[in-house]
């Protein structure tokens, strides 16, 4: 449904490191970037961050990465983790989404809830 998706950011260099480390371990990387404007994909840009041009705290979002397997669920959550991102869920099942929903939750450095997704079984 979505060809690209671009939030903003308060500190774009502590996201960068947040989000270059956390999309290399889904197989993403910087594609394009224009000063602090950065595009990462593994073909084209699909997620994008920019400084914050708006006043104000902003609303959390939800941003879900997907993944192609568990072990790479996995990689995400240990990237997040070593970036010092705040732990929201660890990678396990969730029934509650459907029997093979395999997915880890963590916060951004702007707060926002990001999860990385495998929806293939074990």
């Amino acid at each position: 449904m979505l060809d690209h998706l671009g939030i903003q950011v308060a500190d774009p260099a502590s996201s960068a490191a947040f989000y270059d480390a956390v999309l290399a371990a889904l197989g993403h990387r910087r594609v394009l970037q224009f000063g602090p404007v950065i595009g990462y994909g593994s073909e084209h840009p699909q997620f994008w961050i920019a400084p914050s041009e708006s006043e104000g705290p902003a609303r959390e979002s939800h941003i879900a990465f997907l993944a192609p397997d568990r072990a790479t669920v996995d990689s995400f959550f240990a990237a997040a983790v070593e970036t010092g991102a705040e732990v929201l869920h660890e990678p396990r099942v969730w029934p509650e989404y459907h029997e093979h929903y395999y997915g880890a939750f963590v916060r951004d450095p702007d707060g926002n809830n990001v999860e990385a997704v495998s929806h293939v079984p074990a």
